[in-house]
């Protein structure tokens, strides 16, 4: 698999923490384009910055990824929106040709530039895109896609830029693509032969908790706070 070209970043963003919409609240999804390269570490690109540490960055959220082919979905699906005229309208680090979440596996290790990265796992959308986009609605319509956006760790620290290939190094896991996974978590939410099956791979922690919490209980977690906002008060780190 060594050296397999998957796709191409099209465009590198960072963001700085900023008040966001609702009082008390911080997100860096305005992320800006940049036009040189920059240095990638395990807590993701050089001045980038999260909102909130409670539920972004860190580690296994160093890098996140969203593929430039979903834009025109959303253009048509909601009139073409002033946020979907430039890349990072959905606060990603690395705006992508070539790669979705039906091509990309989880634990896929990826050269991009001399950084090496790993697919950690898929994003799950919250009630920041219903105010980015305008539509209360966003955050559910995301997830109900499968057009998510996914992240990376960062294995080994270097530098990327825009231009730059994306390249498969391994892939340990070829038949479970994020959207194979996405299927089983939301439109599939209580397949328990499949949620044992998932419990068997590389899992994030909250990932596997809300597996095995699934197969306990019997139910779906509630999704209301990250897709609606509901009694949802962030401070700033």
């Amino acid at each position: 698999m060594t050296g397999y070209l998957l796709g191409r970043v099209e465009s590198v963003l960072t963001g700085k923490s900023r008040p966001y919409t609702r009082a008390g609240t911080y997100s860096a999804i305005d992320k800006q384009v940049l036009k040189a390269p920059v240095h990638v570490s395990v807590v993701g690109l050089e001045g980038d910055e999260q909102g909130d540490l409670r539920v972004h960055g860190g580690v296994d959220k160093a890098v996140h990824f969203y593929a430039l082919e979903h834009y025109p979905f959303w253009i048509e699906a909601l009139g073409r929106p002033p946020v979907l005229e430039k890349a990072g309208a959905f606060g990603e680090n690395l705006c992508t040709t070539g790669v979705t979440e039906t091509s990309i596996c989880l634990a896929d290790q990826l050269r991009i530039g001399n950084v090496l990265l790993e697919v950690s796992q898929a994003r799950q959308p919250c009630w920041k895109l219903n105010d980015r986009f305008g539509q209360p609605d966003m955050a559910r319509r995301v997830q109900h896609s499968l057009r998510t956006g996914w992240y990376c760790r960062v294995l080994e620290a270097g530098v990327l830029q825009a231009g730059d290939a994306i390249e498969l190094v391994q892939r340990p896991y070829p038949v479970w693509t994020l959207a194979r996974m996405l299927e089983i978590l939301y439109h599939r939410s209580l397949d328990y032969p499949m949620l044992e099956q998932m419990l068997e791979l590389p899992l994030v922690e909250s990932w596997r908790r809300m597996i095995e919490n699934r197969l306990k209980r019997g139910e779906i977690e509630d999704w209301n706070s990250r897709i609606n906002g509901s009694a949802f008060v962030s401070k700033k780190e």
